[in-house]
């Protein structure tokens, strides 16, 4: 347990420090407590799903490592993120993929999904009070096994696959009306060549007519946000992806949909929070999936790095956090699954807390008046400012453990809940 005393005496002498530059720290929590980060739902799984003796993998889609208590069934991924939600801050949402539906044990192909498929997660996140978001899961299937999808020049391939994006967009749709709040629905392909292609127009001619037919049908924005991710290379893709960044985001720009920026699919010298900027003058909202590229699009557990806090950085000083739909992607089997959630959303909040507590106003002036000597110095003094006791202070006030104590309560749930799977 934490020193209640303790926590309030080291905050009342953060805020006066942060007052000195003229930031109100009761106004910067009550900004970040505004925020919902959309947790993905396969970290707890290893990115299994519920299908059913399916293989994982595919399009690079692979969980390393073998840590005890992977969940098992939905009720046991949904009992894992409500411990995750239990231990941060704040009111979220939840990110799940088509393969995560319950069918009562049938076999249901992922073409003929329907909303009743996924009624419990809609139950489940009614009586919790969080969000729901919706992804295609065009991987990890036969019929994904030849590396293309929607790209794919086998028309039954196509068509199968066709089928299946216009089903999540009606099941997306059908969530965002029962939770009464729209359900950002992403759409990633892993298509594309090993080897260098000699047609790269018609693959992607053909995956924009395929687009073009499972985004045909208009839904109302407020039940329903779609967006398309696109990939630098994978895994079997390595010298050419059809879904490329110059693609999607021409493609979201004409059809007025989200582009979705994964902070592991560019190349490394590549970062998105240069790119934010960019694309929301020409796009009304994006998606992130805040993730921790390490050599390569590897889905490493988010950690308080300088690209996570550029991120929130840019997110807070543009004024995008209305426009900018904030989502996890990464998973990680190395380590307790719990506690992999629990770094990672508890560090997006950090970085954004750092970047809400930021005298933005006084470092634009400097950069104005051309004063960039003061606006380094000025940067670099406030790496070292307290805001960790600004931020001790807001778990406390919403009931979140304090520093980390979290850890012991992944540690007995561990004991008494997930030691227990088999």
């Amino acid at each position: 347990m934490s020193d209640s005393g303790a926590v309030e005496k080291a905050y009342e002498a953060a805020k006066e420090r942060y007052a000195e530059l003229g930031v109100d720290t009761n106004r910067a929590m009550k900004h970040l407590g505004e925020i919902a980060i959309s947790l993905h739902c396969w970290q707890g799984d290893d990115v299994g799903g519920f299908e059913g003796g399916r293989e994982v993998g595919g399009g690079g889609i692979m969980a390393t490592g073998a840590y005890r208590g992977k969940a098992r069934t939905p009720d046991e991924l949904r009992g894992d993120i409500v411990k995750v939600l239990s231990l941060v801050p704040g009111r979220h949402r939840v990110s799940v993929h088509a393969s995560y539906l319950e069918a009562g044990g049938k076999k249901v192909e992922r073409n003929e999904i329907q909303p009743e498929h996924y009624a419990n997660w809609i139950d489940w996140a009614r009586e919790h009070g969080v969000g729901l978001d919706f992804n295609h899961t065009f991987f990890s299937h036969p019929k994904a096994e030849s590396g293309f999808t929607l790209s794919s020049y086998d028309e039954g391939i196509r068509r199968f696959w066709i089928e299946h994006g216009v089903a999540c967009r009606k099941i997306a749709a059908h969530i965002g009306k029962e939770l009464g709040s729209a359900c950002v629905t992403n759409l990633w392909i892993p298509d594309g060549f090993k080897d260098i292609p000699v047609d790269r127009k018609r693959s992607r001619e053909i995956l924009k007519d395929s687009l073009d037919e499972i985004f045909a049908e208009k839904i109302d924005k407020k039940y329903l946000l779609d967006s398309v991710e696109s990939k630098l290379f994978g895994i079997g893709s390595e010298s050419c992806v059809i879904g490329s960044y110059e693609f999607y985001l021409g493609y979201a720009i004409k059809n007025n949909i989200l582009l979705c920026l994964d902070a592991g699919h560019f190349h490394p010298t590549e970062v998105i929070s240069d790119k934010i900027s960019s694309v929301l003058f020409y796009l009304d909202e994006i998606l992130l999936h805040v993730s921790r590229p390490v050599r390569w699009d590897s889905d490493h557990v988010v950690i308080l790095s300088d690209e996570l806090r550029a991120i929130a950085e840019e997110l807070v000083r543009g004024g995008y956090l209305e426009r900018v739909h904030i989502g996890l992607d990464f998973f990680d089997a190395s380590i307790n699954r719990i506690a992999a959630w629990t770094i990672g959303v508890r560090c997006v909040l950090k970085a954004l807390l750092i970047a809400v507590l930021e005298p933005t106003e006084k470092l634009r002036q400097m950069e104005v008046i051309g004063d960039y000597t003061s606006r380094l110095a000025m940067l670099e003094e406030l790496k070292t400012l307290p805001f960790g006791a600004v931020w001790d202070y807001y778990c406390e006030r919403l009931s979140v453990p304090v520093g980390d104590a979290w850890l012991k309560e992944v540690k007995d749930y561990e004991a008494k809940v997930t030691s227990q799977r088999q």
